[in-house]
């Protein structure tokens, strides 16, 4: 077969290792990719959104299978505009249609969802520009902390939680009034405070079947102790200890099957990852947020727990086979530390050699933010490297990915040193 995954994060790095692993996989194109796939795979430089850039390269090189990592593509719609193709429709595509998009696209729409088919998550309202006072008056019935979303896609930054009233007011009007998020955020959602452990569970289906990956729980803030601003994930590890059999069976039972019978209910033929974002209130799962993708950094956790062949998983699909498949799952505990430019989320540079990714033993190296530059691999974004340690327990795991990330460096680098230490805490 041959494939064309677009994106260029550690996500489709991952997705690169794993699907060139393959027996079935002959031909492997990344678009645009990072300096790590273009070792594994050839690199095309075309945007995930260039629809048409993707389909006249997917007939000249006769492609078989679009893998969608990033969620941008897949909320604009390139499953519909290959489906309505006579010459594409038959190249098959990893990832939901525009409709199935929207549980991400529109963090209204996937509440309502929520709602109509009896899926537990936190109470909300929506509010616009032209509510902005009835939005502040409902602030005002809440009790802190406060929960405020853009409605669309922010890049992962799209979420304000304040401490106070007054910050929640504040922000709530820069979200509506000034467009802190541009487009995202002409509407915003206010949610209820849910306190508890944050975990995600993955789920791959075919619209018929499902498969559940292995749970992971990623670390949001660029500080230590989970301060700081929200960025698109610092850290990652898996399996999660609190998310025992009992925990996974209400998910299971009260999330994964209601939300794929709710989709055929509404008549969206989904095919492709469903990350649910829960959180763990006193036992009983709730669902904070759902993404129609993998998630960032945690797939670095996830897929390589998975032993099974995820190109063989991936073709399944096609024909709604994925009931079918092996799905062995590895014992081992993963860890990955994710290092950032100094400065990100917000203002950061590009363009800094890094030095030390050959001297990184008895842990993975996926690239994200990297770029090649004459014999040089340099950042070339704000999260840029994910280190993976694998063992069997956190701790292992944990001490292989920190060896690995202290191996490696340039100018202005910074990572998070307390990855999993809350986890470890759980266990003293």
């Amino acid at each position: 077969m041959n494939i064309l995954i677009l994106g260029s994060g550690g996500r489709e790095y991952v997705f690169t290792e794993k699907i060139a692993a393959s027996k079935d996989c002959q031909k492997l194109f990344v678009a645009p990719g990072n300096a790590g796939t273009a070792t594994i795979a050839k690199n095309v430089n075309i945007n995930p959104t260039d629809f048409k850039g993707i389909a006249e390269f997917s007939l000249k090189n006769n492609i078989d299978m679009i893998v969608v990592g990033p969620e941008a593509p897949l909320v604009a719609g390139i499953r519909d505009y290959f489906e309505v193709d006579s010459d594409l429709k038959n190249i098959q595509i990893i990832g939901p249609g525009k409709a199935g998009a929207e549980l991400e696209g529109s963090k209204e729409f996937a509440k309502s969802f929520m709602q109509r088919h009896n899926i537990p998550t936190a109470a909300y309202a929506t509010f616009e520009k032209h509510t902005l006072s009835e939005g502040i008056s409902y602030l005002q019935t809440l009790n802190p902390p406060y929960v405020l979303k853009a409605d669309g896609l922010a890049g992962g930054k799209g979420v304000v939680i304040c401490e106070n009233l007054q910050t929640a007011e504040q922000a709530l009007t820069e979200m509506l009034q000034d467009e802190k998020f541009g487009e995202a955020s002409k509407k915003v959602v206010i949610e209820e405070f849910l306190s508890g452990i944050e975990l995600s569970v993955f789920v791959l289906t075919d619209g018929e079947h499902f498969k559940i990956l292995p749970a992971a729980k990623d670390y949001k803030r660029i500080g230590e102790g989970d301060t700081g601003l929200n960025t698109g994930g610092m850290g990652a590890v898996s399996p999660v200890k609190f998310a025992d059999d009992n925990f996974m069976e209400k998910v299971e039972s009260k999330i994964i099957k209601p939300t794929i019978d709710g989709l055929k209910k509404d008549k969206i033929d989904y095919q492709g990852f469903i990350f649910i974002g829960l959180m763990n209130v006193g036992g009983e799962p709730y669902v904070i947020e759902y993404n129609v993708r993998m998630g960032d950094p945690e797939t670095q956790v996830v897929l390589p727990r998975l032993k099974s062949d995820l190109l063989s998983i991936f073709k399944s699909m096609k024909d709604k086979k994925l009931g079918q498949e092996a799905f062995e799952i590895s014992h081992d505990t993963a860890a990955t530390i994710v290092l950032v430019a100094g400065g990100y989320p917000e203002a950061y540079e590009k363009g800094k050699v890094i030095k030390g990714l050959k001297d990184v033993e008895n842990a993975k190296v996926f690239h994200a933010g990297t770029a090649q530059k004459d014999e040089e691999v340099v950042t070339a974004g704000g999260r840029v490297l994910a280190i993976t340690g694998m063992g069997d327990n956190l701790e292992i795991a944990l001490k292989n990915a920190y060896a690995g990330a202290n191996k490696v460096c340039w100018d202005d680098i910074y990572y998070r040193k307390d990855i999993g230490q809350d986890l470890m805490a759980l266990d003293a």
